[in-house]
């Protein structure tokens, strides 16, 4: 009899020790990459399944060229910095998988022996309190999980409008360069006629000097411009994932419209409701809040149930009850956790209020710097007309010699410089336009 309880105990011992490590993860290692991993052609089509990116209904891919929703489509969904923000969602994910599952029983075992008898004991706990707290901390990480998604979603939409103002840049710039060489061309060939007339006698140093001054600003301003298509092009080509030497062929003008001062101030109003950064920050203070509440049940006294099986090795005698473990809250009662908690929300709503009021404040200033702006292109465009038609009369009175080749090419070159002007105004108001539409948490195609 006392040989077959303990193999009873023995048996019991290894049963639940196999039962536990038959539910093991095994390890298995992931080496780090050791070559770039971008595109070397740029990705003109992509599934349909693939094209459903927040704010922009689905749209295909043309392959005459990439628009401005192209752009935005293809650089949310290749993005290498958002692939890897995406992995945030795994861990959030299993940490409210890990929040939800219920805590270990604690098995103990134990064999003792005299001169005539073989006796032991097993035990069986399970920790009451952490089943007691586990919904409260499956809301937490629900949460948590919440803050985590809406934050990748505010990194896609970050995404999306820099790629839309990396296409308005370089389109622009592609117009600027057009104007900016006609000006250069023609200051060339006024300084070449100069310097031939020099030759001649016909014509003064002093002039000469002037038109190679003005044509060595037209170089350097030309260079920088250069310099400037180059960056823009390295910048898309990495937001798109692309390899540097891929060379993307844009089409179409942006399609962002004007907001009324009525919109904006709807739109500031309704931040808490629609910009995804803030809704963030909510759902992190909703999930702080839950652990505000987790750690206040937790000063709570704390117990462990069980059962425990003994065999007496001297009176050779088995027993079988329950065990009871408590935890009495007289020093510590979690006081310094509910504190820390209580402190950290405090943080929180703090760092929400900030947020909200600087979101506020940056769409108010981005949205007067457009109506300047706006006032300023109105202006010019009045002005070129005017322009124009001076540059027009000045060519044909050069041609019938009523005009000095001079007073032809500071009419051609502030036409010139005025529709350069325009091209850049124009540039800078869709880039506010774009950084407000998204400071006010507007659908990309509302715009």
């Amino acid at each position: 009899m006392t040989i077959r309880i303990s193999i009873r105990l023995k048996s019991a011992a290894v049963f639940l020790v196999g039962l536990a490590l038959s539910g093991c993860a095994t390890y298995k290692p992931s080496p780090l990459p050791v070559a770039p991993d971008l595109q070397t052609a740029a990705p003109l089509t992509v599934p349909a399944a693939q094209l459903d990116v927040p704010g922009l209904k689905p749209h295909l891919i043309s392959s005459q060229g990439l628009d401005e929703t192209s752009v935005m489509t293809l650089a949310v969904l290749n993005n290498p910095d958002l692939k890897a923000a995406r992995l945030q969602q795994n861990l959030a994910d299993a940490q409210l998988f890990d929040a939800g599952l219920l805590p270990d029983p604690q098995f103990g075992a134990g064999f003792a022996t005299s001169a005539l008898n073989y006796g032991g004991v097993l035990s069986l706990n399970e920790d009451i309190r952490t089943i007691l707290t586990r919904g409260v901390a499956r809301a937490a990480a629900s949460a948590s999980q919440s803050q985590v998604h809406l934050s990748i979603l505010w990194q896609e939409i970050q995404v999306a409008e820099k790629a839309r103002e990396l296409y308005i840049q370089a389109q622009s710039d592609d117009r600027l360069l057009a104007v900016l060489t006609a000006n250069r061309s023609l200051l060339a060939e006024n300084y070449n006629r100069a310097h031939a007339a020099m030759e001649r006698d016909d014509e003064i140093s002093t002039t000469v000097a002037a038109d190679l001054s003005s044509l060595s600003d037209a170089d350097a301003t030309l260079r920088q411009l250069q310099i400037e298509i180059n960056m823009t092009q390295h910048e898309l080509n990495a937001l798109l994932g692309l390899d540097p030497s891929v060379k993307l062929h844009l089409i179409g003008a942006s399609r962002l419209q004007p907001l009324t001062q009525l919109a904006v101030r709807q739109a500031v109003l309704a931040l808490p409701r629609r910009r995804v950064d803030l809704l963030a920050l909510q759902a992190g203070y909703q999930s702080q809040e839950e652990n505000l509440r987790r750690a206040v049940l937790a000063q709570f006294p704390s117990f462990s149930a069980g059962v425990d099986l003994e065999r007496d090795p001297v009176e050779g005698v088995n027993a079988v009850g329950p065990e009871v473990s408590l935890s009495l809250p007289l020093f510590n009662r979690n006081r310094g956790q509910i504190a820390i908690q209580r402190a950290t929300r405090d943080q929180l709503r703090q760092q929400y209020q900030a947020q909200l009021d600087a979101a506020a404040g940056q769409a108010d200033q981005v949205s007067r710097a457009i109506g300047i702006m706006t006032a300023q292109l109105r202006d010019l465009d009045a002005q070129l007309p005017l322009l124009k038609t001076t540059a027009g009369q000045a060519g044909l009175d050069l041609r019938r010699n009523n005009l000095d080749a001079g007073l032809y090419v500071a009419t051609q070159s502030g036409l010139l410089a005025r529709q350069a002007e325009e091209i850049r105004l124009r540039a800078s108001i869709d880039n506010a336009r774009s950084v407000l539409s998204t400071l006010l948490g507007m659908p990309f195609d509302a715009q």
